[in-house]
């Protein structure tokens, strides 16, 4: 199947039509039904399709697209109001989460450094999973989606340390240095590059300069005289690939980068046409990323491990969701956005494939533990659909019913049809109004 391109596609495209709409029919999301879809046609299914880490690495640029596009709908003010969000929620989510599940894995009987690095790998969320179910829910806006972003940020820039710490914990489990490979040994040689930092902060200068003064004055403005479509869908493709490149460059996510990217650009006059150019594309990548995710899941592992896994990932899923309840009560939210945020943050994320993987090069977890948890971390994200099921159709309804007031004030009886209303601002959305 590898080695016709064509009918591989054909096979993930067709898995997509036929699935994902039965999914969304049941109640169940489209997310599960591309996982379901990627069950079926990987290597643990039909073997229709099954290299799968294939599909993933060209599938991860969906949610780099899917980040941009969210810091197109945030600007640098909004930004900065949710900075105590970011501190506060993000960073002590981060915190308290992976020193619980640390904990939890050296009880289970991993050495210290080792449950330290997986407690790091698996603190982290799924921004695919997450953004993608706040976008269908139309709650960006709200505090959910907010704390949401405000996680996913820290989570997304605490990869580089986490990756950075490998290394030294490898050292402190006695890893003999012949073992770590180049890019292990060089991590371990300087794992803080200070030039690292400073370089970061004079390309968001740049980057900041280049938005404010070329691309938006001069390039946008000309690509749009020409009137050419696809010109302006090719610059919109480079303008994402150009962040998520800057980003990757000085060792950042990818997503980031794209995000930052997105935010500098939200006061332009044509973020609307950026965005619907990049929505289909970002929905179709998506899509072929929750696919991937299917595809990985090991089912001989599971088979071979039943209880341990489905504890492991019952475990994983209710310490974030408990950790996620607890901070967020301390931001007073409603109780039911408080639990819609645990329910979405409550997965493992796609970074854990890096760390672990990571973690197995530089000889902190062998073959089979990382198999073990690629599965876990997978499951996780299998699991949440039916969660965001289970919070419509269960949870919200009587958490909302619970908070509503038993009686409410009358309105005005008599309402005058004959009032006059001042619309201000008469462009082309005044128009439509009036």
């Amino acid at each position: 199947m590898e080695s016709n391109l064509l009918l591989a596609i054909f096979v993930l495209l067709a898995a997509t039509v036929l699935l994902v709409p039965l999914a969304k029919w049941a109640g169940l999301g489209t997310i599960l039904g591309y996982l379901v879809a990627g069950i079926l046609i990987g290597p643990y299914g039909l073997q229709l399709v099954s290299d799968s880490e294939v599909v993933r690495s060209v599938a991860e640029f969906g949610v780099v697209m899917m980040l941009f596009l969210i810091g197109l709908e945030v600007d640098a003010d909004e930004l900065w109001r949710m900075r105590h969000q970011v501190i506060g929620l993000g960073l002590s989510q981060m915190v308290a989460t992976s020193v619980v599940l640390a904990v939890v894995f050296n009880l289970v009987g991993f050495a210290w450094p080792a449950a330290v690095v997986v407690g790091l790998a698996l603190a982290m969320s799924s921004t695919a999973i997450a953004m993608q179910s706040v976008a269908q829910r139309n709650i960006t806006k709200t505090d959910t989606g907010r704390g949401s972003l405000a996680v996913l940020l820290v989570q997304d820039v605490s990869v580089i340390p986490i990756l950075a710490a490998i290394p030294l914990l490898a050292g402190m489990s006695g890893t003999p240095v012949e073992a770590l490979g180049e890019e292990v040994l060089e991590a371990v040689d300087n794992p803080f590059d200070w030039w690292v930092a400073l370089g970061l902060v004079g390309a968001f200068l740049l980057a900041l300069a280049g938005s404010r003064f070329v691309i938006r004055p001069f390039l946008m403005p000309w690509i749009a005289r020409a009137k050419v479509p696809e010109a302006f869908t090719a610059f919109a493709l480079a303008l994402v690939i150009g962040a998520a490149l800057a980003a990757e460059s000085f060792h950042l996510s990818p997503a980031l980068g794209a995000f930052l990217g997105g935010v500098l650009l939200a006061d332009s006059e044509y973020r609307h046409e950026l965005e619907s150019n990049l929505e289909p594309f970002k929905g179709l990548l998506l899509g072929l990323f929750f696919i991937s995710v299917g595809m990985s899941i090991a089912f001989s592992v599971v088979i071979e491990n039943p209880l341990m896994v489905i504890a492991l990932v019952i475990a994983l899923t209710g310490i974030k969701m408990a950790v996620l309840f607890g901070l967020a009560s301390f931001f007073r939210m409603h109780i039911a956005e408080r639990l819609l945020l645990a329910v979405l943050l409550s997965q493992a994320g796609e970074f854990a494939f890096v760390v672990l993987q990571f973690a197995r090069t530089a000889g902190n977890l062998s073959g089979p533990e990382v198999e073990l948890l690629t599965v876990v971390v997978a499951l996780s994200m299998a699991m949440t659909p039916f969660l965001l099921f289970l919070y419509d159709r269960l949870w919200a309804p009587r958490l909302h019913s619970a908070s509503t007031p038993a009686a409410k004030p009358p309105g005005p009886k008599d309402i005058d049809g004959r009032g006059k209303v001042m619309v201000l601002g008469y462009g082309r959305f005044g128009q439509i109004v009036t």
